[in-house]
C-alpha cells in the first residue's frame, strides 16, 4: 500500500470524468453548433505553415534537450528575450497566464507620504 494510505486499485478513478469549468468550456459543451465552428477554426489555424514551423522548432528543441516524450513534465519555454530554455510545463503556463496573457503583479514597494512643514 502507498505511503499516503490510498488504495492503489482506486487510484485515478475519476480520470476523464470531469470537463472544463471555464465559462467558454461549459458553453461549448452545451452548444454543438458553436463547438463545431470552433473545431473548424482550430483545424484551419493549426494547418497554417507558420504554426507548423513553430511546432517543429519546439519539437526539435525538445528532442535536443532529451525531454521529448519521456514524461518528465518539462518542455521548452520562451524566455523574455525570445530564447528557448527547459522549464516545467506548469511553471510556463502559470507565468504566461490564462489565454497567453501575463498576470498583473502588484507592486511590493509603497509610495512614501511626504509631509509638508
Amino acid at each position: 500500500m502507498a505511503a499516503s494510505g490510498r488504495n492503489p486499485k482506486k487510484r485515478n478513478s475519476l480520470a476523464g470524468t470531469k470537463r472544463g469549468k471555464s465559462k467558454s468550456a461549459r458553453y461549448l459543451q452545451k452548444n454543438k453548433k458553436a463547438r463545431d465552428k470552433k473545431k473548424a477554426y482550430d483545424k484551419k489555424y493549426h494547418q497554417d505553415p507558420k504554426r507548423k514551423k513553430y511546432r517543429a522548432k519546439l519539437n526539435k528543441a525538445n528532442r535536443k534537450a532529451d525531454t521529448y516524450g519521456n514524461g518528465d513534465g518539462k518542455d521548452m519555454s520562451h524566455d523574455t528575450q525570445g530564447k528557448l530554455r527547459k522549464e516545467k510545463q506548469s511553471t510556463n503556463r502559470a507565468r504566461n497566464g490564462r489565454g497567453g496573457t501575463a498576470k498583473k503583479r502588484k507592486s511590493t514597494t509603497r509610495k512614501r507620504k511626504t509631509t509638508k512643514k
